[in-house]
C-alpha cells in the first residue's frame, strides 16, 4: 500500500487478505503443473493482478503482477502455449490493475480524511460523558441508528450549575444526521440555562423556545422533541452522613426514568407533558416530581429506542423487567445495551441511556 494511505487509521487492510493473493497465484501454478500437458490454465492468472489491486497499494500489485507475467515466461509452466500478444495482455493487465490500486489508496485517504472530520464535529455535538459531575457518578452510552454516525436524533447531558447538577435526556424528531442540527441546538441551551434558570420548568421553557424559534426560522415542518430532566444536589447538597438526598424530575412527553435498587426496578412516577416545541399556544412545564434517592439508587433515564425495539416475534423490549440491577452507572447502561442488542439482533432507532447515581458519601 502506498505511504500516504498505510498512514491513516482504517486503510490497511487485514493481514490475512494480504495473503490472498500469493495464495491464488500458488493455488494456480499447482493446478497448471499438476493437470495434463494439454491443459492450458494460464488464462486463470488474468484474475489475480485486479484482485490484489483491493488489498495491496500501487507497489504490491505490480510486484504481484510482475511475478504472474514472469511466470508465463518459465517452461516448465508451458510457456510454448503463450504468445507474445499473450505476455502483452497480461502485462497491461497489471498495468491497469496498479492504477487501480492507486485510485483505491488515493479514495480511502480521502474516506478516513473526511470520517475523521465528521467525527471531530460530531464529538463537539455530544462530546464523552466524565464519570462524575460533582457528587454524581454517571454512565452513558449512545448508538445512533444510521451506519457510521456518532450523533444522531437522541441527546443527553449532565452539567453541574448554581442549583446543582442537572441532566437532560431527549429524543428529537427524526434520526440520524438529519437531526444532528436540532441536537446541536438543544444541547447548547441546556447548558446555557442549566446556568441561568432556577427551576426545571424554566430549563424545559428555554428549550422549548429554542425549538419553537428554529421552526419559525426554517419554516419547515414542526420540530418537536421529548424530553426528561433531572435535577440533583450538587456538591453543596448532600447530608453530612452521606444519607437520603431528593431528585427532581420533570417530563416532557418522555418516557419516565427508572429507579434502579438493590431489590428490583421501578418506574418514577412522574406526570408527563406535552413534548417540546408543539406550540400549543405557548409552553406550560407539566409539575416536577419529588424522588428520594440514597446511596444504593440508580436514576436510569432512556429513549424509545429502547422500549421500543423488538424481537423476531415483533414484541417489545420490557427494558424494566429485564433489568438486572448494579450500582455501577457504566456497568449497568453497558448491561442494558448488550441485552438489547441479544434480544433484537439489531436495534432500528437511535438509542441514548444515562444512569446517574447520587455519591454524597464518596
Amino acid at each position: 500500500m502506498d505511504r500516504a494511505a498505510a498512514e491513516l487509521p482504517g486503510v490497511r487492510p487485514l493481514g490475512r487478505l494480504r495473503l490472498l493473493p500469493w495464495a491464488l497465484l500458488g493455488a494456480v501454478l499447482t493446478a497448471q503443473l499438476l493437470t495434463p500437458e494439454t491443459v492450458q490454465l494460464g488464462f486463470a492468472f488474468a484474475v489475480v493482478a485486479p484482485l490484489t489491486s483491493l488489498v495491496y497499494g500501487v507497489w504490491g500489485t505490480s510486484l504481484v503482477a510482475a511475478v504472474m507475467t514472469g511466470l508465463l515466461l518459465v517452461p516448465e509452466v508451458r510457456a510454448e502455449h503463450v504468445s507474445g500478444g499473450d505476455v502483452l495482455a497480461f502485462a497491461l493487465i497489471g498495468v491497469v490493475s496498479a492504477f487501480l490500486a492507486w485510485v483505491r489508496a488515493r479514495r480511502d485517504a480521502q474516506l478516513v480524511s473526511v470520517r475523521t472530520v465528521a467525527e471531530a464535529a460530531q464529538f463537539a455535538v455530544l462530546p464523552p460523558l466524565p464519570p462524575r459531575v460533582g457528587r454524581v457518578r454517571c454512565g452513558a452510552l449512545y448508538r445512533a441508528a444510521e451506519r457510521g454516525a456518532l450523533v444522531g436524533g437522541d441527546l443527553y447531558d449532565v452539567q453541574s450549575g448554581p442549583y446543582g447538577v442537572r441532566a437532560v435526556v431527549a429524543d428529537v424528531q427524526g434520526h440520524g444526521l438529519s437531526a444532528v442540527a436540532t441536537v446541536a441546538a438543544l444541547l447548547g441551551t441546556f447548558r446555557e440555562a442549566v446556568l441561568d434558570e432556577p427551576e426545571l420548568a424554566g430549563v424545559a421553557a428555554r428549550l422549548d423556545r429554542r425549538l419553537v424559534v428554529d421552526t419559525a426560522r426554517h419554516e419547515e415542518s414542526e420540530l418537536f422533541a421529548t424530553a426528561v430532566l433531572v435535577e440533583l444536589p450538587g456538591d453543596g447538597g448532600c447530608p453530612g452522613g452521606g444519607g437520603e438526598v431528593a431528585a427532581r424530575v420533570l417530563s416532557c412527553g418522555h418516557p419516565p426514568p427508572l429507579l434502579v435498587t438493590e431489590h428490583g426496578v421501578r418506574e418514577v412516577a412522574v406526570e408527563s407533558g406535552p413534548p417540546l416545541g408543539m406550540g400549543l399556544g405557548g409552553f406550560r412545564a407539566p409539575p416536577t416530581a419529588t424522588v428520594p434517592l440514597d446511596p444504593s439508587c440508580v436514576l436510569l433515564a432512556h429513549t424509545d429506542g429502547v422500549t421500543e425495539a423488538r424481537d423476531a416475534d415483533g414484541e417489545f423490549y420490557p427494558l424494566a423487567e429485564r433489568i438486572v440491577p448494579d450500582l455501577d452507572p457504566v456497568a449497568l447502561v453497558r448491561a442494558v445495551w448488550r441485552d438489547v442488542s441479544s434480544y433484537t439482533g439489531r436495534v432500528a432507532d437511535d438509542v441514548a441511556l444515562l444512569a446517574l447515581r447520587v455519591t454524597c458519601g464518596e
